[in-house]
This record gives structure tokens, C-alpha cells and sequence, in this order.
């Protein structure tokens, strides 16, 4: 068993602080062996009937932590506490929807009940849905000593996570650096610099999202990572869950640069459907890219200065910019997503399809999304939904040869 001494937040609590420990050692060790028992079946997928008495330690103990959490009733230590105790919580959780302790589809209202009643009143707190949410994967993953909190010990897992939040990152300087060029004007002399550094993070984090795709094991992500992001219930709702997008930088690029329009109907729906799934500070900053003029329209609203040097130098800086975002976009969705998902999807049992997907609709569903996402940011040449092809191909033709 795995021994944790965390440094706990200066304002947490006694019992915040043994939740905490537990998720960070005994909880990981428990998910582990069960990993350990699914990876000898020759059906992965199947988890029923399989390590119950390992599933009944995680059910009791992690009750036993959450109890004493609800009778002292401190959950307004600051953000960051609360934060990650609703990110531990929500662990908990998760590990039993992926080892079928629950399942949303048989069940009307959670069995964790304490765990449900927790969430709730920790999610109204700090003003985001009551589950674990990215960010606690990721940005407001609080190492100690070095290491994060993980659901299991394999390798794959912490792959996955270092990459993805180093990528979330680089994505979030480039939106940074986009943002910033909204208050002085496209035609700033500085506004260059600003696109050459939104284009250099974009190509850091397509080269982090390649290493990943040659680092992580097909099988170890689907059947041993993937599982615990499914759907769960708290209380009587369903919530989605957890998806690598959950951050605001992903779409204020989509919008400063022009390439996805608020007003696009299917693209608006995905994007307001995500914001309770942000921290505060990321919902904001995506309620403020919904307010901002974008970079192309500024641009052809220009147009007729396009023999000044100004114009052509910035324009060849932004088209590049353009490209590096649907580089990464389509290596994401055909390497990743097509290589991680779709293709280990087409080799498991139909009955162990339903929920596959993190967000809840079936894959093919999901698929077509996503391919949708990947062409507007690519700036597809398609008839059948909104892109800026025509827009870019307009101002690449202004630049001298």
C-alpha cells in the first residue's frame, strides 16, 4: 500500500487533509489492483463481477472519509481548497462510476448519497458543476513532493496527464497572446510579436500532442485511463464528463482569430454547454471572447491598406497563425481521437459501447462533432457548415508574391 505524508493547503482542515492523503495513496492503490484484475480478463470491458471486494473497500472507506466532511460544514477556506476537495470528491465518484459501483443508466439518483450532498454544496461554492472537471486533472492538480493525484500508479495514466496539461498551456499562452491584441488594434506595430508567439505555443503544442500520441499505449488510455471520465450522477443528475476541451483557451483562439463564429449555431451550443465545466477565471475569459471583434474580420475590414508594409507582414504572421491551429486541430482529431478512441472502439463487444464517450452522446455521434470542430479550425473548403475558407483565401491573395 502506498504511503502519502501530503503538505496540506495552509487553511486545510484536519479532516480535508486525511481525505486528501487517502485519495493520494490508499484510493490509487485500490484502482490499481482492480486495473490489474480487468487487464488479466480477455474482455477488458467487463469489470462486473470482478475484484468486489476491492470495489467494497473503496465504496466504505471513501464514505467513512466524506461523513465527518459534511458534519463540519467548513467548506469556505478559499477557492483552491474548496476546489480540490470538490476535485476529490468528484475522484471518488468517478472511481465508482468506472468500476460500476453506480451506473447512471440503472439508477434514478446516486447511491452516494453523502458523496452526492458534498458535491452539490461544493460545486455551488465555487461556481462550476458539482463532479470532478478537467482542471482538477490538470491546472489545479496540487503536486506534493513532485507527484499529483492520479486515479491508479500506470504509466500510461501520468503520460496522458503531463502531456495534456503542458499542451493546455501552451494553448492557453497562444489565447494570452491572441487577447492582448484586441485593445491596441490589429495594426500595431506589436501586434506581430503577439501573433508570432500565439503561432510558436500553437507549434509547442502540436509537438506535445505528437510525443503523447508516440508515448501512450492504445489499450492502457481505452480500457484503463479512459474509463474514469465517464458520465456520472450527483444526486438525480447526470453530468457529462470530463473531456480535454474543458478549457477557455481552445475557443478563445477559435473566435480572436475569426476561424468559429459565436453566432454559428452548432458551435455556440458546444461552447455554452462547456463554460460550467470551467473554473470561474476560465469562464470569464471565454464570456469575454464572446464580446470581442476577431482578428480576420479586422483585418478585411483593412483591406484597402494592403500595400502597406504593416498589412502584409501581419496578415502573412496571422494566415500562419491559422495554419498552426488546424495543424494541431487535425493531428488531435485524426491522430488522437481516431487513433485512441474510434479504433480501439470497432474491436470491444457492442454491448459495451453504451457510454463510451466521455460527453455522453455514441461515438458516431460524437465523431461527427468533432470533425466539424477540426474543419472549421482548418478552415475546410465545405458547403454543408460555416468556414472562413473563402475569408483566408481572400486575404492570402493580397500578399506580394
Amino acid at each position: 500500500m502506498t504511503t502519502v505524508d501530503a503538505q496540506p493547503h495552509s487553511m486545510t482542515t484536519p479532516r480535508v487533509a486525511a481525505f486528501d492523503r487517502w485519495i493520494r495513496g490508499r484510493f490509487a492503490d485500490l484502482n490499481t489492483e482492480l486495473e490489474t484484475l480487468y487487464a488479466r480478463q480477455q474482455n477488458r470491458s467487463n469489470v462486473e463481477g470482478v475484484g468486489d471486494a476491492l470495489k467494497q473497500c473503496l465504496l466504505d472507506e471513501g464514505r467513512e472519509l466524506i461523513i465527518p466532511l459534511i458534519e463540519e460544514g467548513n467548506t469556505d477556506e478559499g477557492f483552491d481548497v474548496t476546489f480540490e476537495l470538490l476535485g476529490n470528491v468528484g475522484y471518488y465518484m468517478a472511481a465508482c462510476r468506472r468500476h460500476e459501483i453506480t451506473e447512471p443508466s440503472r439508477e434514478r439518483t446516486s447511491p452516494l448519497v453523502e458523496a452526492s450532498a458534498l458535491a452539490l454544496h461544493l460545486g455551488a461554492s465555487v461556481g462550476t458543476v458539482p463532479r470532478f472537471v478537467t482542471s482538477h486533472m490538470e491546472t489545479f492538480n496540487r503536486a506534493v513532493n513532485g507527484v499529483y493525484r492520479t486515479f491508479t500508479h500506470g504509466r500510461d495514466e501520468k503520460i496522458f496527464l503531463d502531456y495534456n496539461t503542458r499542451s493546455a498551456f501552451a494553448y492557453m499562452r497562444a489565447a494570452d497572446a491572441l487577447g492582448r491584441i484586441h485593445p491596441m488594434g490589429v495594426s500595431h506595430p506589436a501586434a506581430d510579436d503577439l501573433l508570432r508567439d500565439a503561432k510558436r505555443a500553437l507549434e509547442d503544442a502540436l509537438a506535445l500532442n505528437t510525443e503523447l500520441g508516440a508515448l501512450l499505449d492504445v489499450d492502457e488510455f481505452f480500457f484503463s485511463v479512459r474509463p474514469y471520465y465517464k458520465p456520472y450522477r450527483v444526486g438525480s443528475t447526470e453530468y457529462r464528463g470530463a473531456n480535454a476541451g474543458d478549457f477557455a483557451a481552445f475557443n478563445q483562439i477559435d473566435m480572436l482569430l475569426g476561424l468559429c463564429s459565436p453566432t454559428d449555431l452548432a458551435y455556440s451550443q458546444v461552447v455554452v454547454e462547456k463554460i460550467p465545466y470551467l473554473t470561474p477565471d476560465e469562464q470569464r475569459r471565454l464570456h469575454d471572447s464572446f464580446r470581442h471583434p476577431n482578428l480576420l474580420d479586422g483585418l478585411l475590414a483593412q483591406i484597402n491598406h494592403t500595400k502597406e508594409d504593416w498589412f502584409q507582414r501581419h496578415v502573412a504572421t496571422f494566415l500562419e497563425v491559422c495554419e498552426a491551429h488546424g495543424r494541431a486541430a487535425a493531428h488531435h482529431h485524426d491522430e488522437l481521437v481516431v487513433g485512441f478512441i474510434k479504433g480501439p472502439a470497432e474491436r470491444i463487444p457492442v454491448e459495451h459501447l453504451d457510454g463510451i464517450t466521455a460527453s455522453g452522446p455514441p461515438l458516431d455521434v460524437l465523431l461527427r462533432a468533432l470533425e466539424g470542430l477540426r474543419d472549421r479550425r482548418l478552415a475546410a473548403d465545405r458547403d454543408d457548415l460555416p468556414t472562413r475558407h473563402h475569408d483566408l483565401a481572400t486575404l492570402r491573395a493580397t500578399l506580394r508574391t
